[in-house]
């Protein structure tokens, strides 16, 4: 395609959220389309296939033309991954996508961005582009693959790994205490926050619609196995004898329940304000606490991420928090354009000279 042709709006129709003003009238288009022709070089076994499959079979269903559609990925295993989708992308610095991916979609409104990262990249080096991203709350969908290890590297801990794991940087074991990427997230305030599972393709996908249709910055934490240096990490959650018991999938407006079958508890309200899993027959109706994804607050969504703990007891599923705030590239379009009206036109190379050589310089010598 021509340089003119590279991402240009199509119409002003309606598309997804986070690119209004993208109609979506791509023609027919299938997972086919999005694969690209490079070949995968994942370890046999790795989790990232199954994600790798079940965005290249969701892409379709955006409505965008591919040219539309650009992923932004830092270093590490999962940052191959735009070298495997037929849209455009970047393969950027360690940490950095999401600095590069702001820039991306604050100059160009006409782009769905993409980044995808890594418990590594993101949340070590990458971390304090991560949480400013989060809080400026930028037109970004962030796929973070949690296998609580770096692999790409052989085997270090991450900062999701377990106090106490051992690995070739911590042959005695960790003595940090790890991050919980949701969390961190709802900390810096994001406007969408979810968890899924890479091995629960359905759950996955419906994740994944969830946050391409929210306008602002969605993180989806992806729990994602890694078999060469972390095997087995999840297996308490993916183990189908105890995916019942563990799990606890968040629905919006409904009680938030967990445990075996012969032994379900719902979450309360403690005396002391704290969340605890109390016997069904134990919470009463002004204690339930029910999931509220779009409250504005995400004091309650925070303290149900850290039911989360080491020993995967009960693991909550879904999405977080989903609301609605202004975006950070729109409000910086909304002043150039302001800027514009108020110089009466169309910037010129004078405008931009006189803004270069204004009060604030002076010439030396």
């Amino acid at each position: 395609m021509t340089a003119v042709e590279i991402g240009m709006p199509t119409t002003d129709g309606a598309g997804l959220a986070h690119v209004p003003h993208l109609a979506a009238d791509a023609p027919v288009q299938s997972k086919r389309d999005f694969t690209s022709d490079q070949e995968v070089r994942w370890c046999p076994g790795c989790g990232d296939y199954i994600i790798l499959a079940a965005v290249q079979g969701f892409l379709p269903e955006l409505g965008l033309r591919r040219e539309n559609i650009v992923f932004v990925s830092g270093i590490g295993c999962s940052s191959r991954f735009p070298y495997y989708l037929d849209t455009y992308g970047v393969h950027s610095i360690h940490g950095r996508a999401p600095a590069i991916a702001t820039g991306l979609a604050t100059s160009r409104e006409d782009l769905s961005v993409w980044v995808v990262t890594g418990d590594g990249d993101a949340l070590s080096i990458g971390g304090n582009h991560l949480i400013h991203a989060l809080r400026r709350n930028v037109n970004l969908t962030i796929l973070l693959f949690n296998n609580k290890i770096y692999g790409l590297t052989k085997g270090q801990y991450s900062p999701t790994s377990e106090t106490g794991k051992i690995t070739k940087s911590t042959p005695m074991g960790s003595v940090d205490r790890p991050f919980n990427p949701v969390s961190l997230a709802l900390g810096a305030e994001a406007t969408f926050v979810a968890r899924t599972l890479d091995s629960d393709r359905k759950h996955l996908v419906e994740v994944l619609k969830a946050a391409a249709s929210h306008r602002g910055t969605a993180l989806v934490e992806i729990y994602q196995n890694c078999p060469i240096f972390n095997d087995g990490a999840f297996d308490l959650i993916k183990d189908r004898s105890q995916q019942e018991a563990r799990l606890v999938h968040l629905a919006a407006g409904e009680p938030i329940q967990g445990g075996p079958p012969d032994d379900r508890r719902t979450l309360v309200r403690g005396d002391d304000g704290g969340l605890v899993f109390v016997p069904d027959a134990e919470a009463t109706a002004d204690r339930v606490v029910r999931h509220d994804p779009s409250a504005d607050d995400p004091s309650q969504a925070f303290a149900i991420s850290r039911l989360d703990g080491p020993d995967m007891t009960h693991v909550p599923m879904g999405i977080f928090r989903s609301v609605d705030r202004p975006t950070y590239d729109d409000g910086v379009r909304a002043q150039v354009r302001a800027a514009t009206d108020t110089a009466g036109g169309p910037a010129t190379d004078d405008d931009l000279d006189a803004l270069l050589r204004g009060r604030d310089t002076w010439t030396v010598g």
